[in-house]
């Protein structure tokens, strides 16, 4: 399972609760691209549509603000937006049971990191609540002590 891209902020700016796994529909050059690691996840998010379709009643799932460059050998694309919404792979019964979660006061969706599965794609997000400036210092104090342990415990043994 190599992992293409990884949102480092992510964990530091939100107390993620549950992961979910998602697919990705994707063009074929940007496939390419993405496997040549030319991706962003930095200000991502995962966004709930209603479909305008009035057959299709069941809201989706989507990957927005992520930055995927056209890939270098590609031919010219001329309407090609690489910040354009991804829509996510994700079965109708889930998206219901998040939409549950995110109704709760303060939630989001967060993109975790991009990997591959076999051949395809997948993205792994989670549902999360925004971390205040003195939760983040707290985070920060713990890993330092965490840190300044396991050096004292290597010296010692």
């Amino acid at each position: 399972m190599p992992i293409l891209a990884i949102n480092k902020r992510a964990r530091y700016d939100y107390e993620i609760s549950d992961t979910f796994e998602a697919g990705l529909v994707l063009y074929g050059y940007e496939v390419k691209s993405i496997k040549t690691g030319h991706i962003s996840l930095k200000g991502a998010f995962v966004t709930i549509k209603r479909s305008k379709d009035k057959k299709k009643t069941n809201p989706e799932l989507y990957l927005t603000n992520s930055h995927v460059p056209l890939y270098k050998k590609a031919s010219t694309i001329k309407s090609y937006d690489p910040d354009r919404p991804r829509k996510l792979l994700v079965k109708a019964a889930e998206i219901k049971r998040l939409i549950g979660k995110k109704q709760e006061q303060g939630l989001t969706f967060i993109p975790l990191k991009l990997y591959t599965k076999r051949s395809l794609i997948k993205l792994e997000f989670g549902i999360g609540r925004g971390k205040k400036k003195y939760d983040k210092r707290e985070s920060i104090k713990k890993r330092e002590i965490d840190r300044k342990i396991r050096t004292a415990l290597k010296r010692n043994s």
